[in-house]
């Protein structure tokens, strides 16, 4: 079953990863809220991945489902996003009248952030032509049980209502709410190891 097969995903296969991770995000709240138009959802946001969530495929913690049914970038503790290469990846793909508010709202995100050491989940994604069957739930629990091992928290971003649900049935806890100007809401959410 393809839930149940979770291994490392290897850096010769991150563009596979990225693929399975776009198409994940393709009706995303957030990330359609950042990049309204497809073609630019499209041009920018598979650049996002490797600067925001890239550490996880040199650190071990890039997992995959299946035959890249979903993707978990697990950052571990002490590895963090390339904020430059961000910036300037946000600098070029934001259009100028919308920059205040997406840095607003990127600002919020960074500010909330965990300063203690924890696992951070950047980006989780099924395909979804996948999506309903246990594939983001198998991804999730394959991770806690490293970070309840670690006896360090895990903490993410919900995107969605959805997703806020299926995090918190695996013992998340919202701790604010990032909103900003005309943005859709994103819940930060912690998960103490058990």
């Amino acid at each position: 079953m393809v839930t149940k097969q979770i291994q490392v995903t290897p850096t010769s296969e991150q563009d596979r990863a990225i693929a399975t991770i776009t198409a994940a995000f393709s009706s995303d709240p957030v990330v359609r809220w950042l990049y309204p138009e497809a073609r630019d959802y499209l041009a920018y946001f598979p650049r996002v991945i490797p600067p925001f969530a890239g550490g996880a495929f040199a650190n071990n913690s890039a997992h995959v489902a299946g035959t890249f049914a979903g993707v978990a970038l697990w950052l571990p503790p002490g590895v963090g996003s390339d904020d430059d290469a961000m910036g300037a990846l946000l600098e070029e793909s934001i259009p100028d009248e919308r920059k205040e508010e997406a840095y607003g709202f990127l600002g919020q995100q960074v500010a909330i952030h965990p300063h203690e050491p924890h696992w951070y989940l950047p980006l989780v994604g099924v395909d979804p032509a996948r999506q309903g069957i246990g594939v983001g739930s198998a991804l999730l629990q394959h991770a806690l049980v490293r970070s309840d091992a670690d006896r360090l928290p895990a903490y993410l971003e919900a995107t969605s209502p959805r997703n806020k649900a299926l995090y918190e049935r695996h013992g998340f806890e919202e701790v604010g709410v990032i909103q900003f100007g005309g943005s859709p809401p994103m819940w930060p959410m912690l998960r103490k190891p058990r």
